[in-house]
């Protein structure tokens, strides 16, 4: 059958109680991930809700085997944007297509939806949405898949750009300077900022800056991020903003746990089965993206240094394994792809070295797992100080600074670092883990009943209910 055909309803309650709500994520699997997380969650809710998840073509021959809800039905507007496969080759170019080429067929496929619709939940970088609402009346949840932190940072600067009053640009001296007049932050150096802020980054900044300002005439926005992790900045939005703002995080896929996982695996040797046999909280995790990210000398290090350490490690390599050829055996285990929080949650993972994407993120702290940061692009560089010293649960791999180039950690440091960092012996190393498991107790209460984000939920909920209704 016709993804875009009318489907049969009649297993579910009339029309006039069901409530339809249209999903639009942006294009990348960092975004699709957490929106679908969330349609999840409304579906667990209540039965009462269909939700049309609208991607590509493309994107739906990548996720149309994933595990769904039933109420949830994909919907396909034409490959109007660049290929997923290569549009890190220019990712300025992406960007622009994202916000200028999918709107029209977007509406398209609104005309031909067989229920009304009551609410538009969208990715705040498909910020086209939010007019489209305006023109048709229906309500737009701005869904903001980044930290709370890193949308406020966009918005201060954001207000600084219609004022006239933004910096030229960031230079790489600057790096440990502080800014400290951020509304709801601590103070936060340069280097720390989103990467989009200096160097070639601006090529993209207006376009997020554009989506950012999209926001206020949403009527709702959500955070993927846990109230209690970001209440300050939450609350400085709460307060600002003319509209209902919920943190509805984490949006990882914490329903999925419940569910048995199958212990046949296609990659060789079972990494679950093989972390069955490690001792508790031995083995460290390492994701590191694909190889595109990081040059070949850096990856080269930390390879090596991470074999030099003596500590146990899970590694996800999605690109060319050939570099663990001479390296794996009974030390460490290297695997295409794994389900990543079901790892993170594994009793015998004690660390975790990553890029701080906010998805990753929200899973090390959900699993109340230490991390050690080694962030490359965009908001991964707030999410690092973030995560080192503001809940105080890891430690920077390199040092900070600003602008292009590398600074090549070398295999010494690299082992050096991990074998402290696993070194549980170590008082400092008790005490960050403890820290770790309490922020995760903070994730667990929050989606608990009458926690944060199951409140807000049901709010969310019910107001969409009461519009659609009214």
């Amino acid at each position: 059958m016709s993804l875009n055909q009318p489907e049969n309803l009649q297993a579910m309650e009339s029309p006039r109680s069901i409530c339809h709500v249209v999903a639009v994520p942006y294009p990348g699997r960092g975004h699709v991930n957490p929106m679908m997380n969330l349609c999840k969650l409304l579906c667990s809710k209540t039965p009462n809700i269909v939700i049309s998840f609208v991607v590509t073509e493309e994107w739906l021959g990548f996720i149309s085997s994933d595990d769904k809800p039933a109420n949830v039905r994909f919907r396909t507007i034409p490959n109007v944007i660049p290929s997923e496969l290569d549009r890190a080759n220019n990712f300025p170019a992406f960007i622009a297509a994202v916000l200028t080429k999918m709107e029209a067929p977007f509406e398209e496929l609104l005309d031909r939806l067989e229920l009304p619709v009551a609410a538009i939940i969208a990715d705040t970088y498909v910020a086209w949405t939010v007019q489209v609402g305006q023109r048709r009346s229906i309500p737009v949840a701005s869904l903001w898949t980044m930290s709370a932190s890193v949308f406020s940072i966009f918005h201060h600067f954001n207000l600084l750009v219609q004022n006239h009053h933004f910096p030229a640009d960031l230079s790489v001296e600057q790096g440990n300077d502080r800014v400290d007049y951020i509304p709801g932050h601590t103070p936060i150096c340069l280097a720390d900022l989103p990467t989009i802020l200096y160097g070639s980054g601006r090529q993209v900044l207006h376009h997020v800056l554009d989506c950012v300002s999209s926001v206020p005439k949403a009527q709702y926005l959500l955070f993927t991020s846990v109230y209690e992790l970001e209440f300050q900045v939450i609350d400085v939005f709460k307060a600002n903003l003319p509209f209902l703002v919920y943190a509805i995080g984490p949006s990882i896929p914490y329903l999925d746990l419940k569910q048995p996982f199958s212990t046949t695996s296609l990659n060789g040797p079972d990494y679950l089965q093989w972390l069955d046999l490690q001792p508790r909280g031995s083995v460290l995790y390492v994701s590191l993206g694909s190889f595109l990210s990081i040059s070949a000398a850096q990856m080269d290090e930390i390879v090596a240094g991470v074999q030099d350490s003596g500590v146990r490690y899970l590694w996800v390599s999605r690109g060319d394994s050939s570099r663990f050829k001479d390296c794996c055996g009974s030390q460490g285990v290297v695997v295409p792809w794994c389900d990543q929080l079901r790892v993170l949650c594994h009793s015998s993972v004690g660390g975790f070295w990553s890029h701080c994407g906010f998805n990753s993120t929200l899973e090390a702290v959900y699993a109340g797992v230490p991390m050690l940061t080694f962030p490359i692009f965009m908001d991964q560089n707030p999410n690092s100080k973030q995560i080192v010293e503001d809940w105080k649960v890891g430690w920077r791999v390199k040092k900070n600074k600003v602008g292009e180039g590398e600074h090549l950690v070398s295999r010494e440091e690299i082992a050096e670092l991990v074998r402290r960092f696993m070194d549980f012996e170590s008082k400092e190393q008790m005490e960050m883990r403890k820290r770790a498991r309490k922020v995760g107790e903070t994730c667990q209460k929050a989606i608990a009943k009458g926690g944060s984000t199951d409140i807000n939920l049901d709010a969310f909920i019910k107001d969409i209910f009461e519009r659609h209704h009214h």
